[in-house]
């Protein structure tokens, strides 16, 4: 079978787009994952041993890079009394204010622990819980690791079986 110049040509520039088209994905990668890694600073001020439960109303969202140089992550705004805190959710691609299934104004309960960061306190959401019904997973309780540095693998496996 002989290849005409025009069909090798194409050939080669479907390699060298895919190529460039593969390489582009991964850099948005591995950028926006910059600094939320399992081993990075920002989530070693997760700490399991400060556990503990919020209830609160939803006064909004934000996307801002919790610590410098990271990567934007999700923040939701909450208020429990009079207090406004500031609930950081995750990596901004792993879940935009859209995707965690609450609307300002909605009353939810939050899991996860507190952390200094840059001088602030915030909540590291763990789990985020509205109604009898809904839940929006970020983190594993036992250990606090969080669900964007999982393999689609174990993934699957923190699903509820219902839902496999």
């Amino acid at each position: 079978m002989k290849i005409s110049n025009h069909s090798m040509s194409m050939l080669i520039m479907l390699i060298v787009a895919t190529g460039l088209f593969n390489g582009t994905i991964c850099a948005a990668d591995e950028n926006s994952m910059q600094g939320w890694g399992i081993n990075d600073p920002y989530n070693k001020h997760y700490n399991v041993s400060r556990f503990e439960k919020l209830k609160a109303w939803v006064v909004g969202f934000k996307t801002e890079a919790p610590m410098p140089g990271m990567s934007p992550g999700t923040i939701m705004v909450v208020k429990t009394g009079t207090q406004l805190i500031d609930v950081h959710i995750g990596p901004a691609w792993f879940a935009k204010p859209g995707d965690i299934g609450v609307k300002k104004g909605e009353r939810i309960k939050i899991k996860g622990c507190r952390a200094v960061i840059d001088e602030k306190e915030v909540f590291m959401a763990a789990k985020i819980k509205k109604g009898n019904d809904f839940e929006f997973k970020v983190r594993l309780t036992k250990n606090g690791r969080p669900f964007w540095t999982m393999t689609p693998e174990e993934l699957i496996r923190q699903k509820p079986a219902a839902d496999r």
